[in-house]
């Protein structure tokens, strides 16, 4: 773990709520970094200082009084309903079966993209899950030898794990999750203070290639791809164009050799 992992842990770390393995992770790192034990302590410290029960005091009745909801019981008003005239009602008979002519035809058209949307979709909502407290990492390192070696025996195949950190995008970790009801490897990356999940699972035709695909949802990038047998999406909010680089880099295998 380095100093910058150990600052984003550091709150969930003091209040108890990381899992066993960050919890060990951080404990070994504060045992040896002193800048980041003497952050652990002033953090203690100012928590202790701020629990003190003379700080507390109680709001005086008249604010007490003047925040305090009144609940009065008010009737309900009574709104007219307005009256449709004729043409409203046949504009709205004309619009209801045009819909019913071009939603069959849309949906026919569209089982493709529908199918890429719905990947998309489900990448995102994971990334924005694990960038909650305690999901991010389930093993929190910046060995590539460290990462791969955790998802033995937990997936049914060996993700690839490259180490990019000579390319600016360094390995912070790993995670199980699932996306379309399977379970997959996800590996974390970061650039500057922006976070990358690439999710990684095998591809139904073992010798199957996809060229890359560019969605974006939410403000968020999402790359999608397959390579030797193998899908591969990464999700972030960094810049786009860092994004198809860090892709680039990815496929290529620069900075580091896989460690397979």
């Amino acid at each position: 773990m380095i100093c910058a992992d150990a600052r984003l842990l550091l709150h969930a770390y003091i209040d108890d709520e990381l899992d066993v393995a960050q919890s060990a992770a951080m404990a070994s790192h504060v045992r040896d970094c002193t800048a980041c034990a003497t952050r652990v302590r002033e953090h203690e410290r100012l928590r202790h200082v701020l629990a003190q029960p003379e700080l507390y005091r109680h709001a005086p009745a008249a604010l007490r009084e003047h925040w305090t909801p009144r609940h009065e019981s008010v009737p309900p008003a009574t709104i007219p309903r307005p009256r449709r005239a004729p043409i409203a009602w046949a504009a709205a008979a004309g619009f209801a079966g045009a819909l019913l002519l071009a939603t069959p035809l849309y949906y026919a058209t569209q089982p493709l993209n529908a199918a890429g949307d719905a990947l998309v979709d489900d990448a995102v909502s994971s990334h924005l899950r694990a960038l909650q407290p305690q999901h991010l990492m389930d093993v929190v390192s910046t060995d590539q030898h460290t990462v791969k070696p955790w998802f033995d025996g937990k997936l049914d195949f060996s993700p690839r794990v490259v180490d990019l950190a000579g390319a600016g995008f360094p390995l912070v970790g790993g995670r199980l999750d699932a996306l379309e009801g399977r379970s997959v490897a996800a590996l974390v990356y970061r650039r500057q203070r922006h976070i990358i999940s690439v999710y990684e699972w095998p591809a139904t035709t073992a010798d199957a290639n996809a060229a890359q695909r560019e969605s974006r949802q939410h403000g968020y990038t999402v790359l999608r791809w397959i390579d030797d047998g193998m899908h591969y999406v990464a999700v972030s909010d960094v810049d786009p164009a860092a994004l198809r680089t860090f892709v680039q880099d990815l496929r290529r295998g620069s900075g580091s050799s896989d460690a397979r």
